[in-house]
């Protein structure tokens, strides 16, 4: 079987082909490299024993046999290439994409499994495109690997089904109603990919280790003054009206009749879009803010819930959303919001068990009720009495009150009578020992000066309350400020795995371009460090939900140059050394550094990719002193409303010159060697910048990719064929024309003009 086909004069490696059908179901990673494995070892065999048959079954020329043997080194090549350390996901993708035959594509397409899931997962949005876009032999290679991780991951399921709708969502309708990727997803949100043990009717989160616990579970035995009864948990799993079957509540049926191992976070997410949505539709800021902060509040009550944020890098529950710290961003039509959500850390959130809900009663004690609300959204004594209290804060796990305890001591409390923090923590452990009782701790005199004089040093400044820029203040806090806070005030904050997320829910926007800038931007900051050239970038997580709706990671501790200007009323520079210290403090200098790495690094960032919209609202400063530039709806070949204005390479401002010491200062002339080296590596590694935007362009109607020579225009800008000396040159033309550019500033005033950006 396997001669003949060598006998019609195929090359060696379409063999693969054969096996192109057993090699689609495989779906075990193990399974997978060993038929990858026996494969090579087919074609190794044939390539080491030339057979006679060839000859005698296939007369033909000397110049065909001469082709033949040109085909079979080169394809010999590739495979020494595909089994090389070298062979990485990055270049998977690229040949995955540029074959034309079945059985490489099948090879590759199992090759997948031989990689980290945190690899392919970088690729995903380049392997699904090639699914929605590409021929059947691309979908059938692609296919097994995507049914065995949507298996394995309820986040990998929902993330995979979320791209497929909005890669799809570029075909024309009567298409994409068929179209492979439509089918996929549907098959996806049918919840029928479950886990083996799932589809047997065995239920993983019933399992021993994924029952509902207190979340006073986390404590230690000592700490716990009683312990819940397994009967008595009940708890509501989704944000609907499907309970989790328990001891307790045995008339529920399993989760599993209905495809509730989708729903709790998919009702969480569309809760999210739907109040950005909402808040689209009010006039003002104002009410923007309070319908904000009434729906999470009503979302609150149903957590906790086995939801979780998607943008975050470890397994967690949702447990509490602390609403009134969340505030509406600056848009001119659009309503995206920002919100802190409290979790708690787990091994698997998909199996782990769902703390109980500590329920937010009417205690609380003097220091939680300062910090709850925020002074930035302006909420008078009156409004804070109708929002959500919580119980009492706690500085350490021996003052936490299970569940239980609060709710027995309310019973216990003689009717009329009113608790109070210091009336419930005289019954903790550490209040009934004397203080007398502990060793005291002497602090030198000198040392309390050095740590005054350091915090007044480097205290950062404040914003005030704006009614038109309400997020200004909740930005400018430190995060770890913030954090503090918010734990203070929390039920759970006493918790050892409680941790604090924030999201940022954009609705409207189309945040594909915005993924694609995200994994350019982490390929380059990849390469840069591979080279050692030491640019600093800032690449921001994007979650892509459909064609127009999706999540951000907020960029911390960070304020957009246009608030700055507002708030402070001082220059670039004058804001530097009012935040970080004079001329010679080592803080100024550092700032001073961290501000000429992040410049040089976006100013490369803007020029291969073409990134316009550049004004003062879309490019961040963070308190380190690094600028970030944030908002990549306008890249390559679009830009905004086809104006035309920002003609240069990149932004580059007078202010920006002046933080860098002007002209003639060192950190000017380090700013553009910073340019060299980077340019310079970049276009080492420029094959793995361009197949991340190559692929994307495929069956893609996005406005980044209008024309037909945005890929070839894109490898021009890596200057392939210049010298080391004539690319020095055109850095330094970059920068001349860049800093004296005119419709820099023309740009500046149009957005001064028409959307109030200083």
């Amino acid at each position: 079987m396997l001669l003949a086909g060598i006998s019609n004069g195929i090359p060696p490696l379409d063999i693969i082909s054969e096996d192109a059908v057993v090699l689609d179901l495989v779906i075990n990673p193990e399974v997978a490299l060993k038929a990858c494995q026996e494969v090579l070892q087919k074609v190794k065999l044939l390539k080491r024993d030339p057979p006679r048959q060839i000859t005698q079954t296939c007369p033909q020329s000397q110049q065909q046999n001469g082709d033949q043997s040109s085909a079979a080194a080169k394809q010999s090549l590739l495979l020494r290439l595909f089994e090389s350390k070298l062979f990485d996901v990055s270049m998977a993708m690229s040949y995955l994409y540029k074959s034309k035959e079945p059985g490489v594509q099948a090879y590759i397409g199992n090759r997948l499994f031989s990689f980290s899931d945190e690899d392919v997962d970088f690729h995903l949005p380049q392997l699904l495109n090639m699914y929605v876009h590409m021929d059947e032999d691309m979908g059938d290679a692609i296919r097994p690997y995507v049914v065995h991780r949507c298996r394995q991951s309820i986040a990998f399921s929902l993330q995979t089904a979320w791209l497929l709708g909005a890669y799809s969502s570029d075909m024309h309708i009567s298409t994409q109603r068929h179209s492979r990727g439509t089918k996929l997803r549907k098959l996806i949100l049918s919840d029928e990919l479950k886990p083996h043990a799932v589809s047997k009717g065995v239920d993983p989160s019933l399992a021993p280790d994924s029952q509902i616990i207190p979340a006073d579970a986390y404590l230690s035995p000592s700490k716990r003054t009683h312990q819940r009864s397994k009967s008595d948990a009940t708890h509501c799993t989704s944000l609907g009206t499907s309970l989790k079957r328990t001891a307790s509540n045995p008339k529920v049926e399993s989760g599993y009749d209905e495809p509730l191992r989708l729903t709790p976070q998919r009702e969480f997410i569309k809760s999210l879009i739907s109040i950005g949505k909402q808040l689209a539709t009010l006039p003002t800021k104002e009410q923007k803010t309070w319908q904000l902060i009434s729906e999470l509040s009503q979302l609150n009550h149903k957590l906790p819930a086995r939801v979780w944020l998607p943008t975050a890098a470890f397994d967690h529950h949702v447990v509490r959303m602390p609403h009134t710290q969340a505030v509406v961003l600056n848009s001119k039509d659009k309503a995206p919001y920002i919100i802190y959500v409290e979790v708690l850390e787990c091994e698997r959130f998909e199996t782990s068990g769902i703390p109980l809900r500590i329920p937010e009663t009417r205690i609380r004690s003097a220091r939680s009720a300062d910090n709850l609300l925020p002074e930035c959204i302006g909420i008078t004594a009156e409004q804070r009495a109708v929002s959500f209290s919580t119980v009492p804060n706690y500085d350490n796990d021996d003052e936490a009150w299970s569940v239980d305890d609060i709710g027995e001591l309310e019973v216990e409390l003689p009717e009329g009578h009113t608790s109070s923090s210091d009336n419930i923590s005289q019954f903790s452990v550490d209040s009934i020992t004397s203080t007398e009782s502990k060793e005291p701790v002497f602090i030198a005199a000198g040392d309390i000066r050095r740590r005054l004089s350091e915090n007044l040093a480097h205290t950062p400044t404040t914003f005030r309350k704006d009614p038109e820029d309400p997020s200004a203040v909740a930005l400018k806090e430190p995060w770890k400020e913030k954090v503090r806070r918010i734990r203070e005030g929390s039920p759970y904050g006493h918790l050892p795995n409680w941790r604090l997320l924030s999201v940022i829910v954009k609705c409207g926007d189309d945040l594909r371009q915005e993924l694609l800038a995200f994994q350019v931007l982490s390929q380059l900051q990849s390469i840069w460090e591979q080279e050692r050239v030491p640019l600093w970038i800032k690449p921001y997580k994007i979650l892509v939900m459909s064609s127009d709706s999706g999540m951000i990671e907020p960029v911390l501790n960070a304020v957009s140059l246009h608030q700055v200007r507002k708030q402070s009323q001082l220059s670039l520079l004058d804001y530097f050394l009012q935040e970080h210290g004079s001329y010679t403090n080592e803080a100024f200098l550092t700032a001073r550094r961290n501000f000429v790495q992040s410049c040089a690094g976006y100013s490369l960032i803007c020029y291969l990719l073409q990134v316009k919209d550049r004004h003062n609202g879309n490019i961040l400063l963070d308190s380190e002193g690094h600028i970030i530039h944030i908002d990549f709806g306008f890249i390559l070949s679009s830009s905004p409303r086809n104006l035309g204005f920002e003609t240069s390479a990149f932004k580059l401002t007078s202010e920006f010159v002046d933080v860098m010491g002007g002209l003639d200062g060192d950190m000017f002339n380090y700013y553009k060697v910073l340019m060299l080296q980077g340019l310079i590596a970049a276009r080492k590694h420029m094959e793995k910048v361009v197949q991340i935007v190559e692929i994307m362009q495929q069956g893609s109607h996005l406005p980044c990719f209008h024309g037909s020579s945005t890929i070839r225009h894109l490898k021009e800008r890596f200057h392939m064929s210049l010298t080391e000396e004539q690319l020095q040159v055109l850095v330094e033309q970059m920068v001349d024309g860049s800093m004296r550019s005119i419709t820099t500033k023309l740009y500046d005033g149009f957005q001064y003009f028409t959307n109030g950006i200083m």
